[in-house]
């Protein structure tokens, strides 16, 4: 897929009050394996994390929402240009609020990003990706998501809004 690549520069960068506009989301998969009993199968729940070229730590896929395209269609560009998977994005589960120390400019200069993060069904997981020489990707339970994230935001993002959302959300039929 050598025509896929990497957006770069701010031209189509959107922002509000002084934010940045970021969108992301929070890959997922199930996992099954079976179980001890006999004849039932365990479900369980994986995400998909990427590393962070600028640091220790792992993230979800995020980044500029930016004018020609809808903040759904953002968050899935970024997780195909970070982590090389293509999916369908679920319910917004919120809107999280941090400061960037790498992504200043005139029109923010304190940094301050505003992220709208979706659930994101993993369809397909691509061999080759746009940022696939900066970026390893990872597949983990949940428990060991929250042990490895980076950031406080993206680990409340998943322990809390992300897990009531697939809690109240999911159904057997979705992950067939």
């Amino acid at each position: 897929m050598s025509d896929l690549v990497a957006r770069t520069g701010r031209q189509q960068q959107r922002y509000e009050d002084g934010h940045r506009l970021v969108a992301g989301c929070i890959p997922y998969r199930y996992r099954y394996s079976d179980d001890d009993s006999g004849g039932k199968r365990k479900k369980t729940i994986e995400v998909l994390m990427i590393n962070s070229p600028s640091g220790p730590g792992l993230l979800f896929p995020k980044g500029g929402w930016e004018n020609d395209e809808t903040v759904e269609e953002a968050a899935e560009r970024e997780a195909l240009e970070e982590a090389g998977v293509r999916g369908e994005t679920k319910d917004l589960l919120g809107y999280y609020y941090f400061k960037s120390r790498t992504q200043k400019d005139e029109f923010c200069p304190e940094g301050s990003c505003k992220a709208a993060m979706f659930p994101l069904l993993v369809k397909e997981e691509l061999s080759t990706w746009p940022e696939q020489s900066t970026r390893q990707r990872t597949w983990l339970d949940i428990d060991e998501a929250e042990q490895h994230c980076r950031h406080l935001w993206m680990q409340g993002a998943l322990v809390e809004d992300f897990l009531k959302w697939h809690a109240d959300n999911t159904t057997d039929s979705e992950d067939q």
